[in-house]
């Protein structure tokens, strides 16, 4: 069964389907259904999951053998699997379809992948999931869909916003979903809930001049430790909580490790930061950058710092949140050894 992205909340309210299918060239459309799917199931009892990356040299042999294994401790259970590369290969083709015709018990298949184009979406392991399932193609926003869109997720996140302050930003983005999420982030965070018009917007677009936890971002991206340190020196100076400056770390560090993922399937970094439509266009080569520099491994344990972070940050790990966000920068940056003395004790 297809349906669109806009109907997938209704229809997981009713009994989960074997087999979800949802595919896009729109990172955080694709992002959010999987997690509806990802929500739902757990909701519904599906309280195991296992993911499945197919990169190059996949063993499909691995989907057969997880749809197979029986959970000690979980009757209903979830397979993730996640296509970066979009197409499975004749391989991976067969292997759906053979999936498709004869799904396990008590389990969902939720497939993600990149946008497909039209021989894809007529292929017959699409096919074959769309008769086991549900398939949901994620496809780009027009400008008045766009517009409706950045009003919604302005109004979710507590704010009021004019007429005006929407197609202010609207525009800013360039139809940008990623870039909205994370403006509509940062106004959240520098104003809280309430009002919002035209001036707010200008402000934020203006507020570029003093340090703030996006510039520490870019600067660890860009491979820049000193600048780096100094970036966080200030932020700590004038108050900023670690909490926030973790959240963008970890935020940007989830968008690396998808990119990555792609990257490690045998896509061209620049490709891949094409793909996501990164803005403003400055960043595209900071990312590719980035990509090359960190493999699909080291943005997993960089965001497995980030959850120590949390957790030394709520007294519940030993160790100093401050010391720990200057390691996670640094290591982001490329330079595995921490700073002299000297830099630690302004940090610290």
């Amino acid at each position: 069964m297809q349906i669109k992205p806009e109907q997938l909340d209704a229809r997981l309210r009713k009994p989960l389907a074997p087999v979800y299918l949802v595919s896009g060239d729109e990172p955080l459309r694709v992002l959010e259904a999987a997690d509806a799917v990802r929500a739902a199931a757990r909701a519904q009892g599906y309280d195991e999951r296992e993911v499945l990356t197919a990169q190059a040299n996949f063993d499909w042999s691995t989907l057969m053998s997880a749809a197979g294994n029986l959970s000690l401790f979980s009757r209903r259970r979830v397979i993730d699997l996640r296509m970066p590369g979009g197409k499975p290969g004749a391989e991976g083709a067969r292997a759906l379809r053979a999936y498709a015709q004869q799904p396990p018990e008590d389990t969902v298949l939720l497939v993600t992948a990149g946008k497909l184009e039209r021989a894809a979406r007529d292929s017959k392991w699409v096919q074959a999931l769309d008769k086991a399932g549900v398939v949901v193609f994620v496809w780009p926003f027009n400008a008045q869909e766009f517009t409706a869109w950045v009003q919604q997720r302005m109004r979710a996140r507590g704010l009021e916003p004019t007429a005006e302050a929407i197609a202010l930003l609207a525009d800013r983005v360039e139809g940008n979903l990623l870039a909205c999420k994370q403006e509509i982030e940062k106004l959240y965070l520098l104003q809280g809930e309430g009002a919002v018009d035209e001036a707010a917007i200008l402000a934020l677009v203006a507020d570029n001049a003093r340090y703030d936890v996006f510039a520490l971002v870019d600067s660890a991206l860009l491979g820049e430790a000193s600048r780096s340190v100094r970036i966080l020196q200030g932020l700590r100076a004038e108050g900023i909580v670690p909490q926030i400056i973790l959240w963008a770390l970890s935020r940007e560090l989830r968008q690396l490790a998808a990119m990555a993922a792609a990257v490690a399937s045998g896509q061209p970094a620049q490709a891949v930061v094409t793909r996501w439509r990164i803005w403003p266009p400055a960043r595209k080569s900071m990312l590719a950058a980035a990509l090359q520099r960190l493999s699909l491994t080291q943005c997993h344990t960089l965001l497995q710092h980030c959850a120590r972070i949390d957790r030394v940050s709520k007294g519940q790990a030993a160790g100093n949140t401050w010391n720990e966000l200057l390691q996670l920068a640094l290591t982001l940056a490329g330079n595995q050894a921490l700073p002299d003395t000297a830099v630690m004790e302004q940090v610290s």
